[in-house]
């Protein structure tokens, strides 16, 4: 027998595929152009750290939407904020 995904983890792995598919083409144009002219150091800063705590909170509860999801986008906010440092 197979195990199937309860409704909510559907849901939740639904959620961070999305958010994190969105955070994307704004990453790769950044990554692209190495324009960080409109990308406020602050704001990526608290974010960066932000999904670092989602990220941790999904390791303590075992939650894997949320690891897969905030491990990725943290990857990718990092090296944004890692460009604004760079180049901003």
């Amino acid at each position: 027998m197979i195990p199937t995904a309860s409704t909510h983890e559907l849901v939740g792995y639904c959620a961070a595929f999305l958010t994190t598919l969105s955070f994307v083409p704004q990453a790769w144009l950044t990554f692209r152009t190495r324009d960080v002219g409109g990308v406020s150091l602050g704001m990526y800063s608290v974010f960066t750290v932000g999904v670092s705590l989602w990220l941790l909170y999904g390791l303590m509860m075992g939650a894997w939407p949320i690891i897969a999801a905030n491990a990725v986008t943290l990857a990718l906010a990092s090296v944004i904020l890692g460009m604004k440092i760079r180049y901003g």
